[in-house]
């Protein structure tokens, strides 16, 4: 079984009682190796009365069939729980079943186009899944660069699928999403973050995700 390095509970206590709001969800998230964060952000995701579809997305859709595996041996050592189980009692139809399957397996789609597809025949969350799915598999980077500016400029700042993406990529594939993102939407990440984000927030972000100061 594979061994996590949890962070110190004590000092993620303290970064709970001394921070606040935003900036204390992007520091406390910083302390998490990525399997254990993955596996922290699915149970908030479904633990309470609604679940986080796009969060479920997200994350299962993105992610190989090894990053997952150690999902699960992180959800489990966490919680107690198992993932596969969670998923399937949170959720529902083919929506579930598809998450399910992710969780066993992460099935690569290639070849010809299948969106326009995929959006003719389905729908709902179930349709988000699978157009995911498709986009992780051709380009990675623009996908979560879609899936930024969709929650900066379309959602209002939405703060957790920010924090979320730019902690869970950043050590992985980030600099390519800033890439997409510039290439894509004619500003970069540095810029829409200043001019959304402020103080100690803004800051712990833009540290994220530095680098060329070409990009500022």
């Amino acid at each position: 079984m594979q061994v996590f390095a949890f962070p110190a509970q004590d000092l993620v206590g303290d970064l709970k009682e001394k921070l606040s709001n935003h900036f204390k969800d992007v520091m406390v998230g910083l302390m998490y190796p990525p399997p254990s964060y993955d596996a922290h952000e699915l149970w908030h995701a479904m633990k309470g009365a609604g679940t986080d579809e796009n969060c479920l997305i997200d994350i299962l859709a993105s992610r190989t069939d090894r990053e997952i595996f150690q999902m699960r041996e992180a959800y489990y050592l966490q919680y107690s729980r198992d993932l596969q189980e969670d998923i399937y009692s949170e959720t529902s139809g083919h929506f579930r079943d598809m998450l399910v399957s992710l969780v066993q397996e992460f099935q690569n789609i290639s070849g010809q186009d299948i969106v326009d597809a995929i959006n003719e025949c389905y729908e709902g969350y179930f349709r988000e899944l699978l157009v995911a799915i498709v986009l992780c598999v051709r380009d990675k980077p623009a996908y979560f660069a879609y899936r930024l500016y969709t929650a900066i400029h379309d959602l209002g700042f939405h703060n957790k699928t920010v924090i979320r993406i730019l902690i869970s990529r950043s050590e992985i594939d980030l600099m390519s999403i800033r890439k997409r993102y510039k290439e894509r939407y004619g500003k970069s990440l540095f810029h829409d973050i200043k001019n959304f984000a402020s103080g100690h927030y803004e800051k712990a972000l833009l540290a994220i995700c530095a680098g060329d100061t070409d990009d500022y």
